[in-house]
């Protein structure tokens, strides 16, 4: 007897964990009626609308978005002029309808997410949707959670989102799953749901973004600072633990933009005459001074370059918490993803910079074994100048919000 899927459909992936992740592996297509179901739609505006799993309807008529909750953002589509059929393609995040113990319909796992997460991300792919719309927890972690390596946290923190993700090269618009609405049953969360739905399908009409590879100049004689007479800049700093105060603490490297698409790194030299232009620089009162959590740099500047920075003038952290107050959404890495769609430039440089003792904020941390490692201390300074670069990238953007420019 013929099965329902080929071997190349059915071929396995491994996690770090050991775990295999194939159709077969999952066990879903088993028990369902409507294996495996396809994406469906025209998708006539280039939307994509990726959802949790198939319910009983939607594997009884093997197509998503036909039960209740499929309903409902069907009717709510209509009032935006948004045909759920017509002008879109469907999907969900897991292919195969989840059964649980009473015949009824589960949440299904991440563990079965990741089993269907290759297909999903092929169909981005191929089809190149203007918008991509995450309708809940699933949807959003088979399209972020495998390249997020921070805690992807609930939807709760990525809903309202308009990401121009680059990796895809389109925009991820998270939000609640429509099932939730009926959960909650509250006006308040249907007006940020349709309000969510509105200005994320807009994007279908907004150009993708193009931003400019940084230039990233490496110095190694710090005179050139002593060009910058005025305007903004922002620094930041790569240190060898969280607080200054201790013995053995010091800056390892700094980095200084000067504008959006320009930067400057350097490692901090050792000799006072060398590190002099940095140190007029932060001194100097007709340069506005910029940074993520500001005080870090205000701190190490002070004791360890026995320097105060003058003329602070921007803070992109307090920034972004005073536009969205939610919690874990103020740090530069999810504002780096969320605002500009870099969703990693860290993961390889963090553990480094993490403290040996996390109780303890006077430990050092590890970022010496990274400079003694092949290609370290490059790695180091590129991310040092990232750091500075998103930071003024996003000062300029929150500006412009607040009506600062």
């Amino acid at each position: 007897m013929e099965g329902f899927f080929s071997n190349k459909e059915t071929q396995s992936q491994s996690r770090p964990d050991g775990k295999i992740l194939s159709c077969v592996s999952c066990g879903l297509y088993k028990d369902c009626a409507s294996p495996r179901m396809r994406a469906s739609g025209n998708f006539k505006k280039g939307i994509l609308n990726i959802g949790e799993a198939p319910g009983a309807v939607e594997d009884t008529r093997g197509t998503p978005f036909q039960g209740k909750a499929g309903k409902l953002l069907q009717k709510w589509y209509e009032k935006l002029g948004i045909d759920l059929f017509e002008d879109c393609l469907n999907v969900d995040a897991v292919h195969c309808r989840p059964v649980d113990g009473n015949g009824g319909t589960r949440t299904p796992t991440n563990y079965e997410v990741e089993c269907c997460r290759r297909e999903t991300l092929k169909l981005i792919e191929d089809k190149k949707p203007k918008v991509v719309m995450l309708f809940g927890q699933s949807a959003l972690y088979s399209v972020i959670g495998h390249r997020w390596k921070k805690d992807l946290g609930t939807i709760e923190k990525w809903r309202g989102w308009r990401i121009p993700d680059l990796d895809f090269k389109t925009w991820i618009c998270p939000t609640y799953h429509p099932s939730y609405l009926e959960k909650m049953n509250g006006e308040e969360v249907l007006t940020v749901w349709l309000g969510d739905l509105k200005y994320g399908t807009d994007m279908a009409e907004v150009p993708f973004p193009k931003y400019k590879e940084p230039i990233i100049e490496v110095l190694t004689d710090l005179s050139v600072l002593d060009t910058i007479k005025k305007g903004m800049i922002a620094f930041d700093y790569e240190t060898t633990g969280i607080k200054p105060h201790a013995a053995g603490h010091k800056i390892v490297c700094a980095s200084v933009a000067y504008d959006e698409n320009h930067c400057y790194v350097f490692r901090i030299p050792g000799s006072k005459r060398a590190r002099q232009p940095f140190i007029d620089l932060l001194a100097r009162k007709g340069v506005k001074k910029m940074a993520h959590n500001m005080k870090f740099e205000d701190t190490w500047s002070a004791v360890r370059l026995r320097q105060e920075v003058q003329n602070w003038y921007w803070d992109s952290m307090l920034a972004a918490h005073q536009l969205d107050n939610r919690r874990g959404i103020s740090g530069l890495k999810f504002q780096s993803y969320v605002q500009f769609g870099i969703v990693d430039y860290s993961s390889e440089i963090s553990p480094y910079l993490e403290s040996t003792d996390s109780k303890n904020g006077n430990s050092l941390n590890r970022v010496f074994d990274l400079l003694e490692r092949p290609g370290g201390e490059a790695k180091l300074m590129h991310y040092c100048a990232l750091d500075s670069i998103y930071q003024y990238r996003l000062a300029v953007y929150q500006q412009k919000l607040m009506g600062y420019q």
